[in-house]
């Protein structure tokens, strides 16, 4: 009788013996362990393998896995949109796994809700921070009406249903990796980071969701996303829905002088920093401009200067006195609106919050503090938030109906997410962004790139 092949779990990893020598290149990143006398592969190549064996019709004994199904019930019945019932059936098509690239404020929870329901496996949920993981537990328990577990800071709780941290999952998951056969990934454009990508290697899970909002990365790696999860299986953009399922919005680009001091002390900056570049050959606009310059800058007392030169020139065009002028221009124009003010840097958000006497939220904000500031402009106490990048992403702020940035990364993803905390859906909401530009510095540039996604192509003014 033919010794059945056998599949175990170890560690983030499948262990198969017994592998018939025609079938091994059937078997995709299938390696040959010398320490163990076995074959391995990595966790997430389960389902690939199992569909192999079947459809070859070789007998299996499978010890990896670690769940059945999972009676989810829904609390209350969910009418989604049309939309989002299309991303749903892609997915589906799609052979259950996929990303569903959606506009910030469009439903991607939801979603996930209503296939965790269809599913009907264990879930486990990732996310990329300690707030969002509390908020997807809320969601999840209001709408399941069971124990929601939570894995990362400082929780160690396994359930059928349970919300991790990128962070924790690739510590645990090789232990876990076996007990989840539904996989979802939140902001998934995290994901194809050097660590965080083992979150997803070290998973069995047959089913995979992504859910992001722009899944393209400056890196090029979206085509790892797209190989750890299932390749972008729908994507609605904000044009498609503003107005509909998201608020109306425009975007508003103001150009803004600098005072003549600051002006003289920009110009002197900028040329030693570009006099530096030009010296030792650094072109800036390949992969690794910035490494080479922080390198060669080191190495001399005139690279020294030269990077004080660039963090000066920086600084005087993210907050010059004059876009300063203009945050308290735009306050007083849109006075009892909901407005949240967006900066590069900790330090230019903690000027304005002392200059304007203003709540400040960063990522050295305490947790009592923060939760406290985030309720207060829920239940208008608070009518302004000031923060760095902390509101980039997942922190739902719906009341937020009008976005100042006075300074950014050219990243197109981030201004796309700041677009997205004004747009959830209110009756009778008219959302705008506007974006302060120092006139004739590099912030003209970056400006002029990111301007370029569609979701501001379609509503500038």
């Amino acid at each position: 009788m033919e010794t059945p092949l056998k599949i175990n779990f170890d560690k983030g990893t499948l262990i198969l013996q017994n592998v018939p020598e025609a079938f091994q290149p059937e078997l995709p990143d299938l390696r040959w362990d010398e320490r163990t006398l076995t074959f391995r592969a990595p966790a997430y190549r389960y389902r690939h393998i199992v569909s192999q064996l079947r459809a070859h019709n070789i007998p299996y004994q499978d010890t990896a896995r670690q769940f059945t199904t999972e009676p989810f019930t829904l609390q209350k019945q969910m009418t989604p949109y049309p939309y989002q019932t299309e991303s749903i059936d892609a997915w589906h098509a799609n052979g259950k796994r996929g990303v569903v690239s959606l506009p910030t404020g469009a439903g991607k929870t939801f979603i996930a809700i209503l296939l965790i329901a269809e599913v009907q496996r264990p879930t486990l949920v990732h996310v990329p921070t300690i707030d969002l993981m509390n908020q997807w537990q809320t969601v999840l328990a209001e709408h399941f009406g069971q124990a929601v577990g939570l894995y990362g800071g400082g929780y160690h709780e396994l359930e059928p249903l349970t919300v991790t941290t990128y962070q924790s999952a690739v510590l645990h998951a090789p232990h876990y990796g076996n007990r989840f056969g539904f996989a979802i990934f939140d902001e998934c454009h995290h994901l194809p980071g050097d660590q965080y990508q083992y979150a997803a290697i070290s998973s069995i899970a047959p089913f995979r969701l992504g859910l992001t909002a722009t899944p393209e990365r400056v890196d090029g790696r979206e085509r790892r996303l797209y190989a750890l999860v299932g390749e972008c299986c729908y994507e609605a953009k904000v044009q498609e829905l503003s107005g509909k399922t998201l608020s109306a919005y425009r975007v508003v680009t103001i150009a803004v002088e600098m005072e003549d001091t600051e002006r003289v002390q920009y110009e002197a900056a900028r040329r030693t920093y570009l006099s530096f570049l030009k010296g030792s050959k650094i072109n800036m606009g390949t992969p690794r401009g910035w490494q080479t310059f922080l390198w060669k800058a080191s190495q001399t007392d005139e690279g020294r200067a030269a990077f004080k030169a660039y963090l000066t020139q920086k600084q005087l065009s993210f907050a010059s006195t004059t876009k300063q002028e203009w945050v308290w221009k735009l306050m007083q124009r849109h006075r009892g609106d909901r407005i949240l003010i967006f900066t590069q840097d900790n330090d230019t958000a903690y000027q304005l919050g002392t200059r304007f006497f203003l709540p400040v939220l960063t990522h050295q904000t305490k947790l009592k503090e923060r939760n406290a500031f985030l309720n207060g402009f829920r239940d208008g106490t608070y009518s302004i938030l000031v923060t760095s990048k902390v509101l980039n992403e997942g922190v739902d702020v719906p009341e937020a109906n009008v976005a100042i940035i006075v300074s950014g990364s050219g990243s197109v993803r981030e201004h796309v997410q700041r677009l997205g905390r004004i747009l959830r859906k209110r009756e009778g909401k008219q959302a705008v962004l506007y974006e302060l530009i120092s006139k004739r510095t590099g912030e003209h540039f970056v400006n002029k790139r990111r301007r370029q996604h569609h979701a501001y192509t379609f509503a500038s003014a």
